[in-house]
């Protein structure tokens, strides 16, 4: 796959949201967190592209819902943030999660 130079400025305000054709794939410390073909990216005017995975293409047992930790955007609604910890290695924190 080729890839397309875009501008974060010629996105458009309200966001857009586009189903992707790529394969993602998220790893830490080499272990998969999460892969999918199915997954959408928002477009918003002055930010870059934000990624969305469906639940079922996440491994849950490597997440714990963050202590205290949500938010609300006018456009995607309630958020929730997650912790991803593997085994032997310290936790990243708090990534968001619309929806859940």
């Amino acid at each position: 796959m080729s890839l397309v130079k875009e501008s974060v400025w010629d996105y458009p305000r309200p966001p857009r949201l586009e189903k992707t054709p790529r394969h993602l794939k998220v790893e830490l410390h080499g272990k998969i967190i999460a892969e999918t073909r199915n997954a959408y990216r928002v477009l918003e005017t002055s930010h870059p592209p934000t990624y969305y995975l469906p639940p079922s293409d996440v491994q849950a047992g490597y997440l714990s819902k963050a202590k205290g930790a949500s938010s609300f955007c006018e456009w995607k609604g309630n958020a929730t943030y997650w912790n991803v910890t593997v085994p032997g290695h310290s936790p990243v924190n708090q990534r968001f999660c619309a929806g859940v």
